[in-house]
């Protein structure tokens, strides 16, 4: 039985089929995609358990996929690039990418990585939250039947990660939650990734519930801490 289903967009061929060969011997199907334009085609085709996804592509780049993407699914994606660069680091996390590699990285490393994030997609949102209780905090009621948030008549449906985040921070509304909780609650204790990619999460979240984004009353930063769900008094 397979581990599951693998779509790897990359341009260079040694990679792709270095990759093939990997995740073949560890248990996984694998399809392979030269060009963002076909990895769209074949994800929107076929689907996929998770993407391997080149950010350096020829003509449809990596961050264009991601985006199409994201429109469809939230199928767990990591970010992969030959330059150790922090440019292209911020762009895949701001971006909302599960994950990010530079070439060139470890084959058990990566292996590691993709098994990580799979465990947390298959466990889904019952993994964050052991009871899906319904929260109502500063005007705001939180579904985690639904994944929506209501406000002022407004309902909202929010990406898994954003909600887990948002219903997290409620039910311990006035309770100042350090990083690592956050992250090892959502994300997982076997997170890999950047902790960058919490506070990109606490950006989104920020710009749909806060009046003022870049001058947040609701979610409070606590510096060398991290976070907390503040009510209004």
């Amino acid at each position: 039985m397979s581990e599951g289903r693998i779509l790897v967009v990359e341009d260079e061929e040694s990679y792709r089929d270095s990759l093939k060969f990997l995740l073949n011997r560890e248990g996984f199907s694998v399809a392979l995609a030269e060009t963002g334009t076909r990895g769209l085609e074949m994800f929107e085709r076929d689907g996929a358990d998770l993407i391997l996804l080149d950010l350096m592509l020829p003509g449809m780049s990596g961050t264009d996929v991601f985006r199409a993407v994201r429109e469809r699914s939230d199928v767990p994606i990591i970010m992969v690039t030959a330059k150790d660069d922090q440019v292209d680091k911020i762009i895949g996390l701001e971006l909302g990418a599960d994950d990010y590699v530079t070439k060139p990285y470890s084959g058990r490393e990566l292996v590691a990585r993709v098994r990580g994030l799979l465990r947390r997609a298959a466990a889904g949102y019952a993994a964050v939250i052991d009871e899906p209780v319904r929260v109502n905090v500063a005007g705001m009621t939180i579904d985690p039947e639904r994944l929506t948030l209501t406000r002022d008549g407004e309902t909202v449906s929010l990406p898994p990660k954003e909600f887990a985040l948002l219903h997290l921070l409620a039910e311990n509304a006035g309770r100042v939650l350090p990083r690592q909780v956050i992250i090892d609650r959502v994300w997982g204790a076997d997170y890999f990734g950047d902790t960058k990619t919490l506070d990109v999460h606490i950006k989104r979240l920020r710009s749909r519930i806060e009046a003022d984004p870049h001058q947040p009353v609701l979610i409070q930063t606590v510096r060398g801490v991290g976070y907390t769900l503040e009510p209004p008094a």
